[in-house]
């Protein structure tokens, strides 16, 4: 049997994407494995977001490349997918002789022809994967949460986002599909639905009497014992409506991640963003009304080019007077094709690299101090991770792989047989910068 493996770089909604095309692959008769060295067909799906990321990639595939030659039978083939490869086609395909084949995004059925194509051939010629492989199975996702991405595409005109150049126009993915893979998902005993889309807010736009407001009622109407999380709400299409059903409904996070990126308004300007410095601070304190006890996450760049001393500082006064939950910040990245790129006062990386050590001091001292807060109180927590030593989980207000987690040690015997996938009742009884420590009750 052919086999294949896939990396995935990237932000959650690539995970969706390699999921769905594992899940194609496997139906058309190949066997994923875990160990690239293994596989007769090596598929990268890459992230071209910043530059960061770009080099990750490009680590990553030329990393890869070498698993091409394997141990005793005919060479294996390096696919390389996604936003990066949306990009540079042709420089990566210059650049890196070792890829054999490569598709941008929204390409998965070519692919999966691609991919059985060459399966075929290696069929005829041998494979060289030892037969226990051929008894693999498609990994399912982590247990306790899966991502649930509802729209394709972005049609805001952010002056540093290359997402619409890349991904295209704001597509909605169909109700009756995202609900379908929402069921399935709760069926294999998922307790975590993490919405994710470049905007959720605008979900339905394609559609009159359909939006994100109906797709939650539905979601929330699957029945079973699950949460459910939405990321990255675009600031200014945050309806009243909207945060009053959250408020109401048990089985949404009471947690919201709204990306403001700055607060002072030249900037906003800049960078293409709709609101102000006095409507973003209306807002969180709209939100904080309307959902007693929310979570508010949000992230920064900074170092925009032009950004001065003071606007800078007008950030960091900012943050301190809204005390965000959760917070991150990235500098400012230079992406070729974007109208910030071509700003002529770009500023040096030390200055940015030193504005970003700043707002993350600043932050983590906040946060401690909201994480004091919760000394004492109970919470229901999912657990994710169990060893001999603790149980790592997570709060409704703990996004996974972005935020904290809540860490049980783990001594003597206890009445509580925890599981992971499963939720749990805890006491917080210390708190770290970002992280809360915890006892089960029993």
């Amino acid at each position: 049997m052919i086999s294949i493996h896939l990396t995935t770089l990237g932000c959650p909604k690539n995970m969706v994407d390699s999921r769905h095309l594992m899940e194609l692959l496997v139906e058309n008769g190949l066997v994923p494995v875990d160990d690239p060295e293994e596989a007769d067909i090596i598929l990268v799906n890459t992230c071209g977001f910043i530059r960061d990321a770009k080099e990750e990639s490009i680590a990553e595939i030329l990393k890869l490349s070498r698993f091409r030659k394997r141990r005793g039978g005919p060479p294996g083939k390096l696919l390389v997918f996604g936003c990066l490869a949306q990009r540079y086609r042709a420089d990566l395909l210059k650049e890196i002789p070792e890829i054999d084949a490569i598709w941008g995004v929204g390409q998965e059925q070519e692919i999966v022809e691609y991919c059985k194509t060459i399966g075929a051939r290696l069929a005829v010629r041998g494979s060289a994967v030892p037969e226990k492989t051929g008894r693999a199975r498609l990994a399912a996702p982590p247990q306790s949460y899966a991502y649930l991405k509802i729209a394709e595409g972005c049609d805001k005109k952010c002056t540093f986002c290359v997402i619409p150049s890349i991904r295209g126009k704001f597509r909605s993915i169909s109700p009756e599909d995202i609900l379908s893979e929402a069921r399935a998902h709760v069926n294999d005993g998922i307790r975590e639905l993490i919405i994710v889309a470049q905007d959720i807010t605008n979900y339905g736009r394609e559609w009159k009497d359909y939006n994100l407001l109906s797709l939650l009622k539905d979601l929330a109407a699957i029945e079973g014992d699950f949460w459910i999380r939405l990321l990255y709400l675009y600031p200014s299409d945050i309806t009243v409506e909207l945060l009053d059903f959250i408020a109401g409904e048990k089985k949404i996070c009471k947690y919201l991640d709204v990306p403001l990126q700055h607060s002072e308004d030249r900037i906003l300007r800049l960078m293409g963003r709709r609101g102000s410095r006095k409507e973003y601070i209306k807002l969180v304190r709209t939100i904080r009304r309307r959902i007693p006890g929310v979570t508010v996450r949000t992230t920064f760049i900074v170092g925009f080019p032009t950004e001065t001393e003071e606007e800078f500082r007008g950030l960091v006064d900012f943050i301190e007077e809204m005390r965000f939950d959760r917070l991150g910040v990235f500098t400012f990245s230079k992406e070729e094709g974007t109208p910030s790129s071509k700003l002529k006062v770009q500023l040096p990386e030390k200055i940015k690299n030193r504005r970003r050590d700043e707002v993350m001091s600043r932050q983590a001292a906040i946060s401690l101090e909201k994480n004091m807060e919760m000394i004492g109180r109970k919470q229901r927590m999912i657990i994710d991770e169990i060893d001999e030593s603790a149980i790592l989980g997570r709060l409704c207000s703990h996004a996974p792989e972005i935020d904290g987690v809540v860490i049980v040690e783990r001594s003597g015997e206890s009445r509580v047989a925890p599981v992971v996938g499963e939720f749990a009742e805890v006491e917080i009884v210390d708190a770290y910068d970002y992280d809360l420590k915890g006892r089960l009750i029993q």
